[in-house]
């Protein structure tokens, strides 16, 4: 079925990531905005995506869903837990569990856009050229290390090549490459120079962050499905009254 969001497409894409980068900028690193801000643009983020999840079917509401639970998990772990990367008051800021629901509905819309769809092909290969040269440039050109950016592209072409939807993941590239860098160059958050092992050199941003999102993409992808028949299943109708039943009444 097509929704609205499969029919604005690319249009949706950039009205939600303009939303997120308009939160990132007001985080930013040196900006006025505090705790309070934070947690203000976590409510009007929340209003954007219920907005959003309202124009989408039930298959991809539940797909957003399942990608709000398991990135605020992540999220929680691997911030203020391991400290793998970090926001600036140390927390897990209020529009961040939201604004990854928007992040999968902007690369959902864009995937899905008709201009992609009809270069599907085209479309992968370029974020391959594209995503491994930034994943080599990391590796041996960068000032800073990027082990986990180039690990995180091998997840990224494995998507792509064996994943159940490819323009989910080449949507996702496109989304979160540029929030990620978006969001390190305002200091809204910044990785660590290596991750909680002390093994894995790590760049600000990874280069391949889109290949870690898949990770999300592909829980929301598998388990939505259920969810929606869980949720949608109707109760069974009462048997027929036999005959002798009826007379009986």
């Amino acid at each position: 079925m097509t929704t609205p969001v499969d029919r604005l497409g690319a249009g949706a894409s950039l009205l939600m990531m303009g939303w997120l980068s308009v939160v990132l900028w007001l985080d930013r690193a040196g900006g006025d905005g505090g705790l309070w801000q934070q947690r203000g643009l976590g409510l009007l983020t929340w209003g954007v995506l219920a907005v959003a999840l309202a124009r989408v079917t039930p298959l991809v509401r539940a797909q957003t869903l399942v990608v709000v639970v398991f990135a605020t998990v992540v999220e929680y772990v691997f911030s203020p837990t391991l400290h793998v990367y970090a926001y600036r008051f140390d927390n897990v800021p209020a529009f961040v569990p939201p604004g990854h629901g928007l992040v999968y509905l902007s690369a959902f819309a864009l995937g899905h856009a008709a201009f992609v769809r009809r270069r599907l092909r085209a479309a992968g290969w370029a974020v391959l050229v594209v995503g491994g040269g930034w994943a080599v440039h990391g590796l041996v050109l960068a000032e800073r290390p990027d082990v986990l950016g180039a690990l995180w592209f091998l997840c990224l072409a494995l998507f792509l090549a064996f994943g159940p939807s490819k323009e989910v993941y080449v949507g996702a590239f496109v989304v979160v490459s540029w929030l990620e860098l978006l969001g390190t160059a305002l200091g809204t958050w910044e990785w660590a120079a290596r991750d909680f092992t002390g093994w894995i050199a790590i760049g600000n941003p990874p280069s391949g962050a889109a290949g870690g999102y898949g990770w999300f993409d592909l829980a929301a992808l598998l388990l939505a499905p259920a969810l929606v028949r869980l949720f949608t299943r109707r109760p069974s109708p009462e048997p027929p009254l036999a005959s002798e039943d009826v007379a009986a009444r």
